[in-house]
């Protein structure tokens, strides 16, 4: 592995550097596909193995969470100056791996401890593939690249819902046997990967005092960017009711609707997730692209006006009885939430000292994760568990849901915020990247 870094990165076709995106795509997919799957079989695994609601959380959220935030710093720090398609490719059979190891789980610490090393494989993932989407697009090109990245993640739970569908086949077979078999693909496309995708050469001018400095001098400027921070808060407050609901909606709907045919209601998810999800990844990063052309405000503004419509049908939807109704006031914020995921990745990016981009995104992740993937599922599990003995657990879980409108809000706040911060550190970040 080499250590240089070069300073204009060799051209390279379209087709080649779209196929790079798509397989990063996949990849991505399959992290969230190994992340969303617990929340998905969580009514089977309460039932089989005994667990609380307090219990389930730590498991979808802070176990999982811990060791992911705090080892994407170090990985990041290699993959800024390693070859971050073989860091990527070990993480993703590090993951799949554990995921498929989580189906041989017996009790709740061996499901924690499986849980415990996906999140040590997929810290892994996104800092160092940001890093080489960035070096195979243009800044003006990287909120729509990094979209349809992050779309991934809607894919990614589309698929988790069609495999667990496939699979349980109305609630028959055992949960362990989705684990596994959602888990061991990812092994044979980290080979994919390692076969069929060349490092490619670090973009940016080398040349400008900013590339001249060290490391750290790198991240100092880059923790002084306040849109940098602006944009993380906004998107870890947004994500924190997004984690949160993903993990446990299944569990709000199986208890509060008696006899639900889960079959059809995962597929009715994995579309809804697919298309609404997806549609919302897409379109935020095509808006963002076109409008910042005149105001680069846009990377605040198209999250937050979004929200602005999705958080109140997010409110609404468990008020209502009716299951339908509330699903597709589920679906208004899915789309709308959407719209935050390839902005707030392109700023992180962009506004980043060129030697410390993967460095970047990994901070940004570690700020995200603790707040929104430790926090949120945690969050949920535990107030639900508290107002169980008083309240049920059908209305425990939709109290403890309804809590969500809090960090929704502030989401929306600390985008329009960000936006007012953004055109004067892009102009920085344009001066001091050259």
């Amino acid at each position: 592995m080499s250590s240089t870094i070069e300073e204009t990165p060799t051209a390279v076709s379209n087709g080649y550097r779209n196929y790079v995106l798509c397989i990063l795509t996949l990849i991505y997919a399959f992290n969230f596909i190994d992340r969303q799957i617990i929340g998905i079989l969580s009514p089977f695994i309460k039932a089989d193995l005994g667990l609380d609601d307090a219990q389930l959380g730590w498991l979808k959220g802070l176990y999982f969470a811990l060791l992911y935030t705090v080892l994407g710093i170090p990985i990041a720090w290699l993959a800024d100056r390693y070859s971050r398609v073989n860091i990527v490719a070990i993480s993703l059979t590090l993951w799949s791996g554990f995921t498929a190891a989580s189906g041989l789980a017996t009790n709740f610490t061996q499901l924690a401890l499986a849980r415990i090393g996906v999140g040590i494989g997929e810290a892994g993932g996104s800092p160092p593939s940001h890093s080489i989407i960035s070096d195979l697009f243009p800044k003006e090109k990287r909120a729509g690249a990094l979209a349809i990245y992050s779309m991934g993640i809607p894919f990614g739970i589309m698929f988790a819902f069609f495999a667990s569908a496939f699979f349980l086949k109305g609630g028959e077979a055992d949960w362990r046997i989705v684990m596994i078999a959602v888990g061991l693909p990812g092994v044979a496309l980290a080979l994919l990967l390692k076969l069929t995708v060349k490092e490619p050469p670090r973009s940016g001018n080398m040349q400008t005092a900013s590339a001249q400095n060290n490391s750290w001098q790198s991240i100092k400027a880059l923790l002084s960017i306040k849109s940098w921070w602006g944009m993380c808060f906004a998107i870890s407050f947004g994500s924190f009711g997004n984690y949160a609901i993903s993990t446990w909606m299944i569990d709000f709907y199986v208890r509060a609707h008696a006899g639900l045919d889960i079959t059809q209601f995962l597929i009715t998810l994995g579309i809804i997730n697919g298309t609404a999800y997806a549609g919302g990844v897409w379109l935020g990063g095509v808006l963002v692209d076109k409008w910042s052309k005149t105001n680069k405000g846009a990377y605040g503004l198209v999250p937050a006006l979004a929200l602005v419509v999705g958080a109140p049908a997010y409110y609404l939807s468990l008020q209502v009885e009716s299951l339908w109704l509330s699903i597709g006031l589920v679906t208004v914020l899915l789309f709308t939430s959407g719209f935050y995921l390839g902005p707030s990745f392109a700023l992180a990016q962009t506004l980043a000292p060129v030697k410390v981009r993967a460095m970047s995104t990994a901070l940004f992740f570690f700020v995200l994760n603790i707040i929104a993937l430790g926090g949120g599922p945690t969050f949920i599990g535990i107030v639900s568990d508290f107002y169980t003995a008083e309240y049920g657990e059908v209305e425990s879980l939709r109290m403890s849901l309804a809590w969500l409108a809090v960090p929704y809000v502030l989401a929306i706040i600390a985008f329009f915020w960000t936006a007012k911060k953004i055109p004067a550190d892009w102009q920085a970040a344009e001066e001091r990247n050259g």
